[in-house]
């Protein structure tokens, strides 16, 4: 019995058919609110770049939403509305790529139930991210029990599509190092694949295995902090909406231009004649990640240290940068906004074809541990 399905692209060429097999990527985003630059320079201008290259599903992981927002659905359905927008906005083509909800594909429950008894409560509580997301959302003792099938969740919507590679933010490996526990322990365990972590370079579907290793890719600005100062030992917030240090891609140019004009930069510098750090400066990662004129940014950064140029001519120019960035979004945006029929079935053919391939993963599991009865 065919145990897997292959997703193929069949092109033809002088000597006939041809089968070129595309490697498959997915990634996707929790509707917890609009999507910021965070996620564009982490994982989004990945996508645009990619979605010629590789089979990509991009999940809307709205189940995964109600970990913290079990009181409030209105808000995870806008939120639903709000990213599909966003990826529309950018580029992401539904022609090209597969944008689905992941309440719409049963089979992902399922595979989470499986997988969750490859991975021990200990193991699971020893994940960085389960640690630092309990204390960041003052989660103490009292988080749901969901919350801990979060990233047993996250495994098994990348392996639903048996993914080969999956772009993230820096703060998400550690899911990904859980994702290939499980694909080796599933691989050894009910297809006899011994591999070890030494071995994650070897094909591991060509040697009888169901899952193939996963491999991140890590966006260009592993993490991008926010627009307002450190927190109390220092240290630079990561861009958040919930700590309202973003800039959403869904921001208009006067809004972009206020919030860049309120940007923290050097506290130490009371006038522009006062000599300047860009290190740890917001200003200046902003500049080195979007600014595409680096001689530009070379120079001013040198003028800034010596008290050459004052911080509000590098906001502005900074403003223009961002608001070059935004503008061709802006303008998709207009195509899309007002429209939710069109947003709803974006997603409804989407979660159709997400549909079938996760169910023929959920075939494949279910031959592999041999509870396949009819």
């Amino acid at each position: 019995m065919q145990r897997r399905i292959e997703i193929k692209a069949l092109l033809k060429d002088a000597k006939g058919l041809k089968i070129i097999m595309k490697e498959i990527l997915l990634t996707g985003d929790t509707p917890t609110g609009k999507l910021h630059l965070g996620h564009y320079v982490g994982s989004l201008e990945s996508r645009l770049r990619l979605q010629d290259e590789y089979d990509c599903f991009f999940i809307i992981a709205n189940m995964h939403a109600f970990t913290t927002n079990i009181t409030n659905p209105e808000l995870i359905r806008k939120s639903v509305l709000d990213i599909t927008l966003d990826y529309l906005s950018v580029g992401l083509d539904p022609d090209k790529s597969t944008i689905f909800l992941q309440s719409e594909i049963p089979a992902i429950a399922d595979l989470t139930f499986y997988f969750s008894m490859l991975i021990s409560h200990s193991r699971l509580m020893r994940n960085p991210t389960i640690k630092s997301e309990i204390q960041d959302k003052g989660l103490g003792d009292k988080y749901p029990f969901g919350f801990l099938l979060y990233p047993i969740g996250q495994i098994a919507d990348i392996l639903a599509f048996r993914a080969n590679i999956v772009p993230v933010g820096e703060d998400q490996l550690p899911h990904l190092e859980l994702a290939n526990e499980v694909v080796r322990k599933f691989n050894n365990l009910y297809c006899g694949v011994n591999l070890t972590e030494d071995n994650q370079d070897i094909d591991y579907v060509s040697l009888g295995g169901l899952f193939p290793h996963v491999k991140p890719l890590v966006g260009r600005i592993k993490r991008l902090v926010g627009i307002t100062g450190p927190d109390g030992n220092g240290n630079l917030l990561k861009m958040s909406k919930s700590l309202n240090n973003s800039i959403l891609l869904s921001d208009d140019a006067d809004t972009v231009s206020k919030k860049i004009m309120k940007m923290y930069t050097d506290p130490n510098r009371l006038r522009a004649t006062d000599p300047g750090t860009v290190e740890n400066n917001p200003l200046w990662i902003f500049h080195d990640a979007f600014n595409h004129d680096k001689s530009w940014v070379e120079d001013a950064k040198e003028q800034y240290r010596k008290g050459q140029t004052g911080d509000v001519v590098c906001k502005k120019k900074l403003v223009d940068v961002i608001n070059d960035l935004l503008e061709p979004i802006r303008q998709k945006r207009k195509h899309y906004e007002n429209n939710e029929d069109l947003l709803i079935n974006v997603l409804k053919q989407g979660s159709d074809k997400a549909n079938e391939v996760a169910e023929n993963t959920l075939k494949s599991v279910k031959e592999s541990v041999k509870q396949f009865y009819f």
